[in-house]
């Protein structure tokens, strides 16, 4: 009777135990990727007629991290394929985030301090290969990435070549005609296919060794940041202790990115870290997601003489739409950083990098993106800078470094 009782309690325990980890995941996210609720601007049949013939295409999204099939809509998070149709998104970056410090800030975050991206890993079940890799995180995010792919009858598209990039615009252009030859019988067509990039959000996860770069290219990774929030082996970050610049590993990697055709982005970086990148770069840099120091002074957005830079190199900045980026949430606070951007280097070096579930609150999210458009509008933005910031800027930026360097020479 006592061993009864005993392994029923044991049973009890397991399955109270697997019911913690199955909610978990969606309570963590609730708690963390929010909208606020507060009052959206006006939107004109103008801007609305514009908003849906733009390419758009956002360089920032930490969706992967969450235990929610992307292409099912979502009552959580900021981004899902019905909410990425909705906004009219034509090209979205999807970031492995690998590891982060608890008690996180943007001042001082320590390598060695606990690291709650691990909880999430056991609270999703996710494969035991990931559990102490930071490798193998990235890896398990991009084959999640490839099975939302292959789920999403052809209207989600992993984009990891220029000509995939070339062929996702076209279907886009004519998606019936697409529809047509994907199923060879006439078809409507809901909505155009969706292209979805892979990014890195710190190169920690190469756990200190150069053919780990090898394999996470092989496996569709084309955007890299060297940090995120504390220093690594490659550099200081903006958030991180010493916040030095780059390391001879970080020099090395940097050369072997830009001579594979990995875009490099400079978030998240130390202003050292930053620096040595612009010194060195030879092809054109982002800085995916962020803001501006001139229209929010927060440590981790850039400088005027680091957005002249990113211009240098002929890259974008992403203006982002949370507090941390642009001192508010309202959409107007995301028009004037990049009117600042354009005023102070052209209006070919701004983009959108909108850092959705990436732990932060919003005033909307990717189903709402004609207020970025009316507010960009409000602004005096023209039509033709409009098409540009949204998207066509970051398709320049993406379709070239996505070359290998001895093709683009």
């Amino acid at each position: 009777m006592k061993r009864k009782l005993t392994l029923g309690v044991l049973a009890l325990l397991l399955l109270s135990a697997l019911g913690f980890f199955t909610l978990a995941p969606g309570m963590a996210e609730r708690s963390m990727n929010k909208i606020d609720g507060k009052e959206l601007i006006p939107v004109s049949e103008e801007a609305k007629a514009l908003h849906a013939t733009l390419t758009i295409v956002d360089l920032h999204s930490d969706t992967l991290l969450w235990k929610r099939p992307l292409n099912d809509a979502s009552d959580r998070g900021q981004m899902d394929l019905p909410r990425l149709e909705r906004g009219n998104v034509a090209l979205q970056v999807f970031s492995s985030v690998t590891k982060t410090p608890a008690g996180l800030n943007y001042d001082h975050n320590s390598a060695d301090a606990r690291d709650d991206t691990t909880l999430l890993v056991f609270g999703q079940l996710q494969p035991m290969r990931t559990w102490f890799s930071l490798l193998e995180r990235s890896l398990y995010h991009a084959e999640k990435l490839e099975k939302e792919v292959e789920g999403s009858g052809g209207y989600l598209a992993k984009v990891a070549t220029a000509g995939e990039l070339a062929d996702l615009l076209a279907r886009r252009e004519d998606p019936e005609q697409w529809a047509y030859e994907q199923y060879r019988v006439p078809t409507r067509v809901p909505a155009p296919p969706i292209g979805a990039l892979l990014s890195i959000e710190g190169l920690h996860n190469l756990e200190g060794r150069r053919e780990n770069l090898d394999k996470l290219y092989a496996a569709g990774f084309r955007m890299a940041g060297f940090t995120h929030f504390f220093d690594n082996e490659l550099a200081g970050s903006m958030h991180g202790d010493k916040k030095g610049g780059l390391t001879p590993f970080g020099r090395d990697i940097l050369t072997a990115m830009e001579d594979m055709g990995m875009v490099v982005d400079i978030a998240h970086c130390s202003h050292e870290c930053v620096a040595d990148i612009l010194a060195m770069a030879r092809r054109p840099v982002v800085s995916s997601h962020g803001g501006v120091q001139a229209t929010c002074d927060a440590n981790r957005n850039l400088t005027d003489e680091e957005i002249r830079g990113v211009a240098r190199t002929g890259g974008v900045i992403g203006i982002g739409y949370w507090e941390g980026a642009v001192c508010d949430t309202s959409p107007r606070a995301a028009a004037r950083a990049m009117k600042y951007v354009r005023d102070l280097v052209g209006i070919d070096h701004v983009a959108l990098g909108s850092d959705y579930d990436g732990a932060v609150t919003v005033r909307f999210d990717t189903s709402q993106l004609v207020q970025v458009t009316q507010a960009l509008m409000d602004e005096g933005f023209s039509e033709e800078e409009i098409r540009k910031v949204m998207g066509l800027n970051a398709l320049r930026v993406l379709r070239a470094g996505m070359q290998p360097l001895e093709k683009a020479a």
